[in-house]
């Protein structure tokens, strides 16, 4: 597995980045606190998580450790792959994941897209136990980054949603929230498609 991933950063989008490392550039998925958390230098580290299928390896990166721990808990989760995981992690804190996992929240759970009842009662059931032996729900951290609706839409569109119909969602919250952060429209989309 290739641990942490080191280099210039070539491209940043709310999905994803490009690290060039030594003149290779390697595609990195990234959730959306990842992006927030993403310093505004050349240089970037990011802590990574290799899947391997058989018609893709697809590379994951944290710019937390916490969070990748998380995203790799996520995914041990049956029903749980790695756009559901991202999208998990992409649509609430990682702190308020693992609060939720702990006090056995399904509505909070249920009310990210694409976990039904029953997946959110499994990733209870699944990871309540190691939730509450592992982490210490104060050292998770909160981000913070201003972007625009373009990119928020973007986002939206790589994450599998239909242009038009979020386009619409976007536009309602951008009009009603003109001074929002892209990830709280992409949040408040994510609750709303």
């Amino acid at each position: 597995m290739i641990a942490h991933i080191q280099g210039r950063l070539v491209e940043k989008t709310p999905t994803d980045v490009v690290i060039d490392c030594n003149g290779v550039g390697y595609h990195v998925h990234i959730s959306l606190h990842t992006y927030s958390l993403i310093p505004n230098t050349d240089s970037i580290k990011l802590f990574t998580f290799l899947q391997i299928k058989e018609d893709a390896h697809t590379l994951f990166g944290f710019v937390e450790k916490s969070e990748r721990e998380i995203f790799k808990l996520l995914l041990s989760v049956s029903g749980i792959g790695a756009s559901i995981a991202r999208t998990m992690l992409s649509s609430m804190e990682p702190k308020q994941i693992l609060q939720a996992i702990a006090s056995a929240d399904v509505v909070t759970i249920q009310s990210i897209k694409g976990i039904g009842s029953k997946t959110a009662q499994r990733v209870i059931l699944d990871l309540k136990e190691k939730v509450l032996k592992v982490y210490d729900l104060d050292e998770v951290s909160m981000p913070s980054n201003n972007t625009n609706k373009d990119e928020a839409l973007s986002a939206l569109e790589v994450l599998g949603f239909n242009k038009k119909l979020a386009e619409k969602v976007v536009e309602k919250i951008a009009r009603e929230n003109p001074d929002a952060t892209i990830e709280s429209i992409i949040k408040q989309a994510l609750k709303n498609l």
